[in-house]
């Protein structure tokens, strides 16, 4: 008899637990949300090639937090309450299919907020639904077999299903984008005030640190796939053009995209989340909340580099500065993120930091500034990804010094 084959009491995990990593179950869990943020950074793409930039972004900002939420929903419950047996890995099975459905129903999303008359989230709210049943299972489980956690279990399922309802009402009513997006204000408040209620007010769950912040960290590693997809994207636009082919403009956006990537790869994974979160575990709304901002920069990065690879393909009505901006603008947010979500987790302003965030952002602006007196658009991405660059060399002369002693500090 496998360890699967049986029933498991529900009872939740040791949060110390030595040696707790991520499991195979979640890691596949974690393949949908490839799809998911694929999906997501397509469509702002292609908003914003065809001029679309307004609506583009309303909507990725409305997808994002789509996607994290429902990613964050399951890791922080798994790191409670994963038991690895047949009804979990069901009802995970489940959520899975509900990502799938969500992400499928992106398209709609987006173009029906481009058009601005009616909100079209109709697909989204149901993958979601099929999400929620296999969610609510899992805590109605918890609840059952973990009494002394009670209390929480039931503000998750209370906050979860009262959530979920206004998302249908407000899916199903024919509401014009700017009514449903007022509407969508009070499920939104619901959503991220069920699990602080819970956590803070009744005993909370017994979830693990260091855990949490490794499937925080391979999130971030397949939102970085949108830049390794952009980075192909673009340079594909160039190398299958038989005038053109591996000519030196196809190198440089090659190494612009793979390098914009490994540099945020880079400065995420310098930080030594796990232990951070581990000294301070009353601040992890903070940093869990915090890093949907971050996931979402990561994610609007490579739909940049597939801007770029619309205009070489002469499918975009932005011109070559308008590429860069879109590439330059979501590296600074996720370096300004960065930044902020570590300063802020840490109670610090230091005044090293500002010289970094500055000098980053003065790279960038000379991107824009290169572009717009004429210097070709490789070149120009490619000193966007040196943005990074400035991190990780303050870092590695100075910062890890700066680190030690914030450590100290918690």
């Amino acid at each position: 008899m496998t360890a699967t084959s049986r029933l498991r009491q529900m009872t939740g995990r040791d949060p110390r637990e030595e040696h707790r990593a991520a499991t195979p179950l979640e890691l596949l869990f974690d393949l949908t949300f490839v799809v998911a943020f694929g999906a997501s950074g397509n469509e702002l793409a292609h908003q914003l090639a065809a001029g679309h930039i307004g609506a583009g972004i309303v909507a990725f900002c409305f997808a994002s937090f789509a996607i994290c939420w429902a990613w964050i929903n399951y890791s922080w419950m798994a790191s409670a309450y994963d038991t690895d047996d047949w009804a979990f890995r069901l009802l995970t099975m489940v959520q899975m299919v509900g990502v799938i459905i969500m992400a499928l129903g992106l398209p709609a999303l987006f173009e029906s907020i481009h058009e601005g008359d009616r909100l079209h989230n109709e697909i989204v709210i149901a993958g979601y639904v099929v999400m929620r049943v296999a969610l609510c299972g899992h805590w109605l489980r918890a609840w059952r077999q973990d009494p002394s956690r009670r209390g929480a279990h039931r503000v998750y399922l209370i906050s979860i299903l009262s959530a979920q309802v206004l998302w249908c009402v407000i899916a199903v009513l024919p509401l014009t984008v700017p009514v449903a997006f007022a509407a969508m204000m009070v499920p939104l408040v619901i959503e991220l005030a069920g699990p602080f209620v819970a956590e803070r007010s009744f005993g909370g769950t017994p979830w693990h640190a260091h855990h949490i912040a490794e499937r925080y960290g391979l999130l971030t590693i397949i939102t970085l796939g949108e830049g390794v997809i952009g980075a192909v994207a673009v340079t594909s636009a160039i190398v299958q053009k038989p005038e053109l082919g591996w000519s030196l403009e196809a190198v440089l956006l090659l190494a612009a995209g793979i390098g914009l990537t490994f540099g945020q790869w880079w400065t995420y994974f310098t930080i030594p989340w796990a232990e951070i979160l581990d000294r301070r575990r009353d601040r992890s709304f903070l940093w869990g909340y915090g890093h949907m901002l971050l996931f979402a920069a990561i994610a609007a990065t490579g739909a940049g580099l597939h801007v770029a690879a619309y205009l070489l393909d002469h499918h975009s009505e932005l011109g070559e500065v308008g590429v860069v901006v879109s590439v330059a603008v979501p590296v600074g947010a996720y370096a300004l993120v960065l930044y902020l979500l570590y300063n802020s987790f840490v109670h610090v302003v230091d005044p090293f930091h500002v010289l970094l965030v500055c000098l980053t952002a003065g790279v960038l602006v000379a991107s824009v500034v290169l572009a717009a007196v004429g210097v070709p658009m490789a070149w120009c991405l490619v000193v966007v990804a040196l943005a990074p660059v400035v991190t990780i060399v303050g870092y590695e002369a100075v910062g890890h010094r700066h680190l030690i002693n914030h450590l100290d500090a918690l």
